[in-house]
């Protein structure tokens, strides 16, 4: 079970972009060309694109120097977090929801037990992690704060610094949970959810379960049309969070 971050768990209030630019200030002492856009987009994809408006020549080259310099930036921004940023409704709701014992009976009970862990999970229910545009500590930061890392295996994800394309952390992330579980996360088994149609075809490009959220730039319409296996107009109301994630029978 794989998370976006932006819009999806959270509003950072901008934090996120504020460092970006600080971070390019740093570096190259003036003020960051403004990408296309960042929703959906990875860390590694919007680099490249702010180095190449910057007039960078080799942009790939900077990237990871870049990342170095968000990474050891992330963790001051904890404070700035818990002034700005506000968890989006139900999004705590929903993963202690996710963790508890009841929502693995009822999903098993349902024959479709989507990101469901068998033997090794020592109690939790569906293994939750993270499969956003963000690094790492980006990521973390954003989340921390504001309570709702408890129950999110952070190794388990993939994160925007390991590629330009989204739908190539899927396998990283099936990688890393295959690792720590003991077992396979393919297909449905694993599901993705998230607000913009490239969380969408990251899903669908990998054979996973899609699970848009209509509370970021696109509206639930988009998100249909994208492909979404299933559209909650946020996350405020747990039994349909359940149900969209876990399949028909979830409580």
């Amino acid at each position: 079970m794989l998370w976006d971050v932006d819009y999806t768990l959270v509003d950072s209030g901008g934090v996120g972009r504020e460092l970006y630019e600080s971070a390019f200030r740093e570096m190259f002492g003036r003020a960051m060309p403004q990408p296309s856009s960042m929703a959906g987009r990875t860390d590694r994809a919007i680099m490249k694109e702010v180095l190449t408006l910057a007039g960078e020549a080799e942009p790939g080259r900077l990237i990871d120097k870049f990342h170095e310099v968000i990474a050891a930036r992330a963790a001051s921004l904890a404070g700035l977090v818990q002034q700005r940023s506000r968890a989006l409704p139900g999004a705590a709701a929903a993963i202690a929801a996710l963790a508890s014992p009841d929502s693995r009976a009822d999903a098993r009970q349902a024959g479709e037990a989507r990101a469901i862990a068998g033997n090794g999970l020592a109690g939790r229910a569906v293994v939750q992690s993270l499969l956003t545009g963000n690094i790492r500590q980006l990521a973390e930061v954003k989340l921390a704060p504001l309570g709702l890392t408890s129950h999110l295996d952070l190794d388990a994800g993939a994160y925007g610094d390991a590629h330009e394309v989204r739908a190539e952390l899927v396998p990283l992330a099936r990688n890393n949970a295959a690792g720590a579980y003991g077992h396979g996360f393919d297909g449905r088994s694993t599901v993705l959810v998230g607000d913009t149609p490239l969380d969408i075809a990251a899903a669908l490009a990998t054979g996973a379960r899609a699970v848009g959220v209509a509370t970021g730039p696109f509206t639930a319409q988009q998100l249909a049309a994208a492909g979404a296996h299933a559209v909650l107009p946020d996350l405020a109301d747990t039994s349909l969070v359940l149900a969209a994630i876990l399949g028909p029978h979830a409580p």
